[in-house]
């Protein structure tokens, strides 16, 4: 009776601790990743030229 339960509480740590590794990762990337370069140019930075100013 004792096996099935530590077989799901084996299963249900290595899912919460899988899970939140991939929360951490996916989150430190998204921080520091670049953006991919889009083909919309509204969502582009352009430095202003010191004559615009």
């Amino acid at each position: 009776m004792k096996t099935p339960v530590v077989l799901v509480t084996a299963a249900l740590t290595v899912a919460i601790l899988l899970a939140a590794s991939h929360l951490i990762a996916t989150g430190t990337r998204g921080e520091t990743a670049l953006r991919p370069l889009t083909a919309d140019p509204a969502g582009w930075i352009l430095p202003m030229s010191p004559t615009a100013r």
